[in-house]
């Protein structure tokens, strides 16, 4: 059976019956967890193992926000804790080289931690470039404030992410950093002209968008874009700025489509999302009853949607060795660099 245009989350740490039940027959691509779903690593490799036996996929893809920071499901004890993006602009505003060392790194380190489990995608980096004035919702997730920062930065933790055998997810497409609400509880607008967003939002996932296979969009209104629809739902925003300008080909998806930014029926946000051009459906919150409804709003993946999620999975290969105690202490010592910054 074909996997199902979608991506669903789980409702705790253990896989049920009716969960198995429903993976086996909605046949989503993949599966995303929460905190809510961990309680150690050998209940997430068993949890991990349950889902692909339910997928029937040995690949199936299995994801989870792990930025470090503010956004890291998975933390202490279990896993160390890992600084923000915005620690590693610091570094790099000191010494350039460092800084890309302690990105790449770092990223590297999550991605072991990660694959040990059995998780294969990380939705890092984030390419949000915020300004003043917006949001906080970004913040110290972004590496920086400057173009330059956020692009070369980002691009050293998909790399590090890559070279660790988990694909990077680019978010958040085609740029949250202005958004003035948070997108989890409303609906945020931006108001600067296409031109500045050109010149600024766009650059690093369009310098990006040929290397790495996957990205999320955004819950925002670009009013110089679409007034009426955030990106997610707009087949302008998507058609004609993501996969035009930016020349992003890769598999997208909807940032979770049960977020307050979002309104109506999780059923008919879902067929908008596929609509307006996306060729997945995140959703996060593991309500049984609204998975359904995604399952049931959602094509199999077939012609470009299957070509992209296809190529995603094949930059999947073993990771690279690594002396890890050697690599750990070099990493401490690049981030004593932000703290003498």
């Amino acid at each position: 059976m074909a996997a199902r245009a979608f991506i669903c989350g789980l409702a705790g740490p253990r896989l049920t019956e009716a969960e198995a039940a429903f993976l086996a027959d909605a046949a989503p691509w993949g599966v995303i967890l929460f905190g809510r779903n961990i309680r150690g690593p050998n209940q997430v490799r068993r949890l991990c193992a349950d889902v692909r036996k339910a997928l029937g996929r040995d690949d199936a893809p299995i994801l989870v926000d792990q930025e470090g920071g503010r956004v890291q499901r998975i933390g202490p004890p279990h896993l160390a804790a890992y600084p923000p993006a915005g620690r590693f602009g610091r570094v790099y505003d000191s010494n350039p080289v460092l800084g890309v060392e302690a990105a790449r790194l770092g990223a590297k380190l999550i991605g072991l931690d990660l694959a040990a489990l059995g998780i294969n995608v990380d939705c890092l980096p984030v390419l949000d470039i915020p300004v003043e004035g917006s949001d906080n919702i970004i913040g110290d997730r972004a590496y920086g404030l400057s173009t330059d920062t956020v692009t070369t930065l980002g691009g050293a933790a998909a790399d590090g992410l890559l070279s660790a055998g988990v694909l990077p997810v680019m978010k958040h497409m085609p740029g949250h950093g202005r958004a003035d609400a948070d997108s989890h509880k409303a609906l945020p607008k931006v108001t600067a002209s296409r031109e500045e967003l050109e010149a600024q939002d766009f650059a690093p996932f369009r310098i990006w968008a040929k290397k790495i296979p996957l990205a999320m969009t955004a819950h925002v209104v670009y009013a110089a874009l679409d007034p009426d629809r955030p990106a997610t739902l707009s087949p302008k925003v998507i058609g004609e700025i993501i996969r035009g300008r930016i020349g992003f080909d890769g598999a997208l998806m909807t940032d979770d489509i049960s977020m307050g930014a979002l309104s109506g029926d999780i059923g008919t946000r879902s067929r908008r999302a596929i609509a307006a051009g996306c060729d997945l459906v995140l959703h996060c919150n593991g309500d049984m009853e609204e998975m359904k409804a995604v399952a049931d709003s959602v094509p199999e993946l077939s012609g470009d949607r299957l070509r992209r999620t296809d190529a995603a999975l094949a930059m999947l290969s073993p990771a690279r060795e690594l002396d890890r105690p050697a690599a750990e202490a070099r990493f401490a010592e690049l981030l004593g660099r932000a703290e003498a910054a």
